[in-house]
């Protein structure tokens, strides 16, 4: 980390901050959010496309048929986190929304339990256990608030799980395929089920006002490219799990900025829950960064 010629920890700092913005930028708008979502993948895959003609055309030929499945299946799931997300957030909080998105490590904990028949610590699943208990508290308090509420924060559980199907079909195409090429794919991928996806909903593409032009661009600007690519570039100096860890604060982030920004007040099953959940899967992180580092001490006896 000491070659690194920026802090790492800033930046990583700075990457949180920046997708902490979206869903702030998406209450903002006043566009449905199939609409909303169409708009940050395809101004994302235009911002792209000057690097990836001059750079990673080539490497098209190598992708093999099953890494353009994958690629494939990777960018409808995505797209589908997007709109279910997105709509969440006209129903729920932004507190509550994006917690409940972050339970993403516990849903790729049962994903690789079913598919890859992964075994697991008991630490890791009583973290589990903990993050659904906050789960729960939140939804608790959401029902208690409204039905509505429980309705957003059920399609945010489910945007979180597609989100894991998204990253677990990705995985393995990301060993062999760069990050720009595969970035690129995907968000292409996405975008063109984005695009069928509100046609046939009978979403307009247009005309919306100029304010929304500019949540449209700053939300594939912001915690898109600049978020997102400021995460990948930590790996180079920092963990995984440290990473993992920093991006649970995305909630902590989200509900500041919404209530500065749209005066949203927190009620204590949001703060109870959120902690909840966010300490849950803290210890299934750090288990599971201990874990890795004894399979690597394995390895190298």
């Amino acid at each position: 980390m000491s070659d690194a010629k920026v802090n790492p920890y800033m930046l990583l700092a700075i990457g949180v901050i920046s997708v902490s913005t979206s869903a702030i930028l998406v209450k903002f708008s006043s566009a449905p959010a199939g609409v909303i979502a169409f708009y940050r993948l395809f101004f994302s895959v235009l911002f792209m496309l000057p690097v990836f003609l001059l750079k990673y055309v080539p490497e098209l030929r190598l992708i093999t048929k099953r890494d353009w499945v994958f690629s494939a299946l990777a960018g409808v799931f995505l797209a589908f986190h997007f709109i279910l997300w997105f709509e969440s957030l006209n129903y729920t909080s932004v507190a509550s929304s994006t917690v409940l998105v972050t339970l993403q490590p516990l849903f790729a904990f049962i994903g690789t339990y079913i598919f890859f028949k992964e075994k697991f610590s008991w630490k890791a699943i009583l973290s589990g256990m903990i993050a659904i208990v906050g789960s729960v508290i939140i939804s608790w308090g959401d029902f208690k608030i409204s039905e509505s509420a429980l309705f957003g924060d059920i399609l945010a559980l489910i945007a979180c799980a597609l989100v894991t199907a998204y990253l677990m079909f990705g995985q393995t195409v990301r060993k062999r395929v760069s990050l720009i090429t595969y970035t690129f794919l995907v968000y292409l991928i996405c975008t063109i089920t984005l695009f069928f996806y509100v046609i046939l909903a009978g979403e307009p593409l247009y005309p919306y006002p100029a304010s929304d032009w500019g949540y449209f661009i700053l939300l594939a600007l912001v915690p898109t490219l600049l978020g997102h690519t400021l995460f990948n570039w930590s790996l180079q100096w920092l963990s995984t799990s440290t990473i993992s860890m920093a991006i649970l604060f995305e909630p902590v982030g989200a509900a500041i900025l919404a209530y500065y920004l749209l005066q949203e007040s927190l009620v204590w099953t949001q703060i109870a829950g959120g902690l909840i959940v966010i300490g849950g899967i803290s210890i299934f992180l750090l288990d599971e960064r201990r874990m890795q580092k004894r399979k690597f001490k394995k390895k190298t006896v």
